[in-house]
């Protein structure tokens, strides 16, 4: 009997175990004191007449307790201990499963009395009346507030309520303010047998994005149901007016977010080809060609100094590793021990959010291997090249200096991860893991195939000994909106390759690796090898930071 009453206790615990959202994210260690300075960090932004400040407290509306990711439900808040003089602009919504880490902004006039203004009333976009789900207690209502002439909203109001919330419930924003968005994330939707109305909700983000753009995200979300194509909102996003840049971080305080915040990189155990210093590879005997001219090519100064500046990569020019065997061996492996990290420093939403791209560089990209079904496949030379430059990037609030995401560069792309799922070391250090010879960067240890059906290209990452602190060694090597506060070293404005392009026997190489896979799987394997993209087959290096379109850009996600 003790032993049913046990089972059935577990069960019960299992049914009534609580959501990760029931929980309230925070970064291990305190968000740091930056030193004095002008915006950064003080929990206000001016966007021309429009003052804003970013509210992380919130009161729960209602949760869907089925539907969206893993069909765990959402759940929808409006925001609580608003600053004396603001106004809220919209509630916030995230999926059940992820502990709490949002925000949403609050509004107040500076200048211009006209800024913000009470709707004139609101529209029911949807509700829960009607619909066959499991949700908690009560009911939701979401409400879309119609903005009097020259005004738009920038957010939405759930109430449990089916009467309309009071026009000064919520406050819309003057049309100068205010700028396109599109749909990022998915938060929450339902089976079409449950969701008549095929309502979907999604986070938004500005639909122009970049260094130049002027957009402000404001935290909220986006309801698309009855059709609605997904291009059309009735919602929009803030934008800064005066595209003033006083909230960014002076250069103390983007010292103190390097110290923060800066990644820790851990190598594989079997990795061969280390990061090094872009100074090291030059002085160990990195070489210019020029075209035309193969047969002289020039050794590079210290800092880059006789390298091609500007223009574009028009292939007049390469780099490549020594001509010397045993010093071209030696340059391959990298100098850990040496080697330094480099960040720019950049404006984000506005200049509401610093984005801070940690570039690494490799002298060397080892081979790549393949994964077909049980057998481990090396690829010869195929995804080797000279010169690999890779990227993390810090995404900060600059309305208090925290954190909130972390974007791993992965080959051609990418993911922008929330602070909430993201190993930390030693205080707010965000961990990453190199995958062996290609270098991409990953969240977590393990294997990631590119690929399906149990074959593709393999990339291992796993923490072994060798690791990398990157604000060990940093150096700020562009932050454009401070001017001459930071001198940009001259390889930054090398626009050619990194590496030499080189051709060799593919057909060859395949052909060996072909004939080591027992017959039942060479058919699977030249299939594999049709969907191999151009820049695995061949080696060529690659362009560096600044010629990358994130450079002035948001990063692809």
């Amino acid at each position: 009997m003790g032993l049913f009453f046990s089972l059935l206790a577990n069960l019960f615990q299992k049914v009534n175990k609580p959501l990760p959202i029931e929980s309230i994210f925070k970064l291990p260690s305190p968000i740091p004191k930056f030193p004095r300075g002008d915006g950064f960090a003080t929990g206000t932004i001016d966007l021309g007449g429009l003052e804003v400040c970013q509210i992380s407290s919130f009161n729960k509306i209602w949760s869907a307790l089925e539907g969206g990711p893993d069909n765990k439900g959402a759940t929808f808040y409006e925001p609580s201990s608003i600053p004396d003089g603001f106004f809220m602009l919209g509630c916030y919504s995230q999926p059940n499963n992820r502990p709490l880490f949002g925000w949403i902004l609050a509004g107040k006039t500076v200048t211009n009395e006209s800024s913000i203004a009470k709707p004139t009333d609101f529209s029911l976009i949807w509700s829960s009346e009607s619909q066959k789900l499991k949700q908690d207690s009560g009911k939701c209502y979401i409400w879309l507030p119609t903005p009097p002439e020259g005004y738009k909203a920038v957010g939405y109001v759930v109430t449990n309520s089916p009467e309309k919330p009071s026009l000064e419930k919520i406050r819309c924003v003057q049309s100068e303010f205010t700028d396109a968005i599109e749909v990022d994330r998915w938060i929450w939707g339902l089976d079409k047998k449950i969701n008549t109305n095929n309502l979907n909700v999604y986070e938004t983000r500005p639909k122009d994005r970049g260094v130049n753009a002027l957009s402000v995200s404001t935290g909220s979300f986006v309801v698309q149901n009855g059709g609605v194509p997904a291009d059309v909102s009735p919602v929009y996003c803030l934008k800064n007016t005066k595209n003033n840049m006083l909230a960014m971080p002076n250069l103390s305080q983007v010292e103190a977010l390097i110290e923060a915040y800066s990644p820790v990189i851990y190598f594989h155990p079997d990795e061969e080809y280390f990061p090094s210093s872009v100074n090291w590879f030059f002085q160990n005997g990195a070489l210019l060609y020029e075209k035309g001219k193969e047969t002289e090519p020039s050794p590079i100064q210290p800092d880059g100094l006789n390298l091609p500046q500007g223009g574009s990569n028009d292939e007049s020019y390469w780099l490549d590793l020594p001509t010397d065997d045993s010093a071209k061996e030696r340059v391959k492996k990298g100098d850990l021990a040496h080697s330094c990290a480099y960040f720019h420093i950049k404006p984000m939403f506005g200049g509401t959010f610093t984005d801070i791209p940690v570039w690494v560089f490799y002298p060397f990209n080892g081979p790549a291997r393949a994964k077909l079904e049980i057998f481990n496949v090396s690829l010869g030379k195929i995804g080797e090249h000279v010169g690999d430059w890779e990227h993390l990037t810090l995404r900060v609030s600059n309305y208090n200096g925290e954190l909130r995401n972390v974007y791993f560069s992965e080959h051609s792309g990418g993911r922008l991860i929330d602070a909430l799922a993201i190993e930390f070391e030693n205080g707010n250090k965000p961990v990453a893991y190199a995958s062996l010879h290609g270098h991409a960067f990953y969240s977590k240890p393990g294997l990631v195939l590119q690929g399906s059906g149990g074959i593709g290209i393999r990339n291992d990452a796993s923490k072994g000994q060798m690791m990398m602190d990157t604000g060990d060694m940093p150096m700020v090597v562009a932050a454009e909106y401070l001017g001459r506060a930071v001198v940009e070293p001259p390889w930054l404005n090398y626009s050619r390759k990194w590496g030499p392009k080189k051709s060799y026997d593919i057909t060859n190489e395949i052909h060996k690796m072909r004939k080591v896979l027992p017959k039942v799987l060479r058919g699977a394997f030249d299939k594999f090898v049709a969907r191999l993209p151009n820049e695995i087959l061949g080696e060529e290096g690659p362009t560096g930071p600044k010629m990358k379109n994130n450079w002035s850009g948001d990063e692809k996600y």
